[in-house]
């Protein structure tokens, strides 16, 4: 297997898997999804899969073509781009359908929240202690970050700029979202994966994986919660849950005593 782990206070992120976990994976992806569409969260589905496929063309497209910082070896051999893909297009999938359906629940507080974020969190920590059933990790991914992290670190500042800005345009009126809890949402859910990754022995434990579990809980998802945010705001604006039409004579903002899934 590849010496692929961080060296020194780099931040490299790795995984160590193998095969049953992907499959596993897989199921539990559909099993949620099928919840999902059986309590007609028809919103928080086409959000979790934007949300794959966000990653998939990031990942695949942007770390591994564009950057070349991305790398993935099967049984010790580097893949090629076929089996780099697959991977990556299940790992995309997988992070981005729970962590677009955990932010999209937490911003609309859905009245069923408790639910989803358990089979999401207990998912998370659990799915690495099964498939120790599966043997030694054959499978490792690996990301450098120092070549963009800096970029999205200008990201993050400038969205949420954006949005303090926006919000101090209506002081003194009822603030459509708190900033606050829409930052703590970004770092519960990258931390929440980050953690399991760790414990669990899927990332390897080092000098590193103090500084990378943090910066990356901070940085990561964060950059993107207030574009997540806008994308709410808006298709609130004109849909319900269950895809329905809202009224049309619905214009107010979104108050927090409104943001309940109907």
């Amino acid at each position: 297997m590849p010496q692929l782990a961080e060296s020194g206070l780099d931040i490299v992120p790795t995984r160590n898997l193998n095969l049953l976990y992907i499959i596993l994976d897989c199921i539990f992806l559909v099993v949620f999804i099928g919840l999902l569409l059986w309590k007609k969260r028809y919103s928080t589905v086409l959000f979790a899969l934007f949300g794959g496929i966000l990653y998939t063309i990031v990942d695949f497209g942007g770390f591994y073509l564009l950057s070349h910082t991305r790398t993935v070896y099967i049984d010790g051999q580097l893949a090629g781009v076929g089996g780099t893909f697959l991977v990556l297009l299940w790992m995309s999938m997988s992070y981005g359908i729970t962590n677009f359906a955990f932010i999209w629940v937490c911003i609309s507080r859905d009245k069923l929240m408790k639910y989803w974020l358990f089979l999401i969190l207990m998912w998370w920590m659990i799915c690495p202690s099964i498939c120790e059933l599966g043997g030694e990790a054959t499978i490792t991914t690996s990301r450098t970050t120092g070549a963009y992290h800096g970029w999205m670190g200008v990201v993050l500042v400038v969205a949420y700029t954006i949005l303090v800005v926006l919000l101090l345009r209506k002081e003194g009126e009822k603030a459509f979202v708190n900033v606050l809890t829409l930052c703590l949402i970004g770092f519960c859910v990258q931390f929440g994966w980050e953690f399991s990754l760790l414990i669990n022995g899927i990332r390897p434990l080092n000098a590193a994986s103090l500084k990378t579990l943090i910066v990356n809980s901070c940085l990561e998802t964060n950059l993107g919660m207030p574009g997540c945010f806008a994308i709410y705001y808006v298709w609130h604006k004109r849909f319900n849950e269950d895809l329905s039409r809202r009224d049309k004579t619905y214009e107010q903002p979104i108050k927090a005593s409104e943001m309940q899934t109907n």
